[in-house]
């Protein structure tokens, strides 16, 4: 059990007359805690923790750092210029690798975080008790499919079943430049629809079913802790459920969304075998998100380890590397936004 106690003031210093009616001591009570053997030990074991987790990620970096130091020495600064991937050439970067993981995940994530949203809401506030338990368990069932199964999926079903969307989006949208389609006319009911395969649209459509039931999960369990009292004080006030939810629920678990959705985009980021089995990959950049073709750092791991010579390998644990810091500076940024951003922040103001 932990004990507080009141330390005396430090020798020679002042507190005023305490028989004086009203005399304030100048110096504030000093306040240590005696914490118990449970304390130190809880304490002990989460550092402990915290600096074995700090220790593997640094260990990681540095191994690959390590293996990726050959070929960075070589390409210098053009590794992240150039998009041709030929490291037994000397011609390789991750320009192209780069755009693409991005826009697969920002892909991913535009059509997750609704999907996410929506369903938590509709878990936490709208479904019955016995519904609410049964979509919980759903929900946390779908977070643990295996990427290679959302993959096949995607591979065999959604691609084809997605075509004469992709069509639709370039046929009334493609004035926008990321739904152009070089070499095509959507309107054309004669043109081949292999233009509109494997590509960034697909993949990051399958990585969004795969980060949405993650990111539904944090969201939900924010949600649901949004404080009893001040729920029932907006419907005193006269508030519909709705207002209820948007003026309590939602300020409540922002901090939450935001966790979530950079959670999801942490690991849409690093996606590799369903995005490896659905796109046609091409080493250079990609902007067209509706077009054929695209890649991402993971699954150019995927694709090239097994044939990589020595030198290539090295390039791979460089793109690697880059991932890895990529993703840090996701979830820096994360914990950073959350931090100041975090649940009940605004009801406590």
């Amino acid at each position: 059990m932990t004990r507080t106690k009141e330390r005396p003031p430090p020798a020679g210093t002042r507190t005023g007359a305490p028989d004086e009616p009203g005399a304030v001591s100048e110096v504030p009570r000093r306040l240590y805690a005696d914490p118990g053997l449970p304390d130190r030990v809880f304490r002990a074991v989460a550092r402990s923790g915290g600096g074995f987790v700090l220790a593997v990620m640094l260990l990681v970096g540095g191994f690959l750092l390590y293996r990726a130091w050959q070929a960075l020495e070589r390409a210098g600064w053009a590794f992240l210029t150039t998009q041709a991937w030929e490291p037994d050439a000397g011609r390789f970067g991750i320009a192209a690798v780069l755009i693409g993981t991005v826009l697969i995940a920002l892909t991913a994530i535009t059509v997750a975080v609704p999907l996410a949203i929506g369903g938590a809401l509709y878990i936490s506030e709208y479904a019955p008790p016995r519904l609410r338990r049964t979509l919980i368990s759903v929900v946390d069932l779908m977070a643990a499919v295996p990427s290679v199964v959302y993959g096949l999926w995607g591979l065999f079903f959604f691609e084809g079943a997605v075509l004469p969307t992709a069509r639709w989006i370039a046929a009334y949208f493609g004035w926008f430049p990321l739904f152009t389609v070089d070499g095509a006319d959507p309107r054309d009911p004669l043109a081949p629809e292999t233009v509109y395969t494997s590509s960034t649209l697909i993949a990051g459509i399958v990585v969004a079913l795969m980060v949405a039931p993650i990111i539904c999960s944090v969201m939900r369990e924010v949600f649901s802790q949004a404080p009893a009292g001040e729920r029932e004080g907006a419907y005193a006030l006269g508030a519909t459920r709705w207002g209820m939810i948007r003026s309590v629920v939602l300020p409540f678990g922002k901090g939450g969304m935001i966790g979530g959705t950079m959670l999801g985009l942490g690991r849409a980021l690093g996606e590799t075998i369903a995005v490896y089995l659905i796109i046609s990959p091409v080493f250079e950049i990609q902007w067209h998100v509706l077009q054929n073709g695209t890649s991402s750092v993971a699954a150019l791991i995927a694709l090239r380890y097994g044939e990589a010579s020595p030198f290539g390998m090295s390039a791979l644990m460089a793109a690697g590397l880059a991932l890895f810091l990529m993703t840090l500076v996701v979830n820096f940024a994360a914990s950073s936004i959350v931090a100041r951003s975090r649940s009940g922040a605004s009801s406590d103001a």
